[in-house]
């Protein structure tokens, strides 16, 4: 805002910019400042685990992943649809920063997005349990409109977090959207969940209406660079 006042006061001579310029000038700016720091605030909050957007997608690459695909998700559509978004495929092929380039488009778009680690979100339910904030906590998962939920599938669940998992995507069914990452094709997940009626129930709310995207491709050193542009610019 300042920079559109110093520069009207430059220039009243030739007659530039006028008052009437100035105050439009300083509405934008104030505009621009204010959704500025909402995405400031919804980014702090969304914790995602990296830097990521759908932009620096590099499509020459073959992981299995089509330009078509995330122009739709980019739109972030799936988000207001309440639709839900299941990536899968083998260690390093850019799983984790998909998610979190999905979760950055959300967040622009004006959406509340929570980040979580599956073994991290497990630990802060029996936490939340053993402490009293466990309603809470779950009123909380629950308003997220976009909740990201990242490496699920690397250990079998334990019957607590089998039905704490139940709890959290019920709450969501039909208000919000889900993103899953795993290893695991979907087909494998009622193993890892481990009971055959909790996991169908599971799986009903997050397979339905879903969009999938199998990843393929061997893992190396920095996965989640052979996802994105080189520095040369690729396109």
């Amino acid at each position: 805002m300042a920079h559109y006042l110093r520069t009207w006061t430059e220039r009243t001579a030739d007659k530039e910019v006028g008052p009437t310029d100035l105050v439009g000038l300083l509405v934008d700016a104030e505009w621009v400042h204010r959704e500025n720091k909402k995405l400031t605030s919804r980014l702090r909050t969304a914790r995602l685990r990296q830097t990521a957007c759908l932009e620096d997608i590099d499509y020459g690459l073959a992981r299995g992943l089509t330009k078509a695909q995330v122009l739709e998700l980019s739109t972030s559509r799936w988000v207001a649809q309440a639709q839900n978004v299941l990536v899968t495929g083998p260690t390093g092929v850019g799983k984790s920063f998909l998610a979190c380039a999905l979760g950055q488009r959300a967040c622009r778009d004006g959406y509340g997005v929570v980040y979580r680690r599956a073994s991290r979100l497990f630990d802060e339910l029996a936490q939340a349990r053993a402490d009293g904030t466990y309603p809470h906590l779950l009123r909380r998962l629950a308003k997220a409109q976009v909740l990201i939920l990242d490496d699920f599938g690397l250990e079998p669940l334990g019957a607590s977090e089998r039905k704490e998992l139940l709890e959290v995507l019920e709450d969501r069914y039909g208000s919000g959207a889900t993103v899953v990452t795993s290893q695991l094709d979907t087909k494998d997940w009622h193993a890892v969940i481990g009971d055959a009626t909790v996991a169908d129930a599971i799986l009903d709310r997050l397979v339905h209406n879903a969009h999938r995207l199998k990843l393929t491709g061997d893992s190396v050193r920095d996965p989640e660079r052979n996802l994105t542009r080189s520095k040369k610019g690729a396109k």
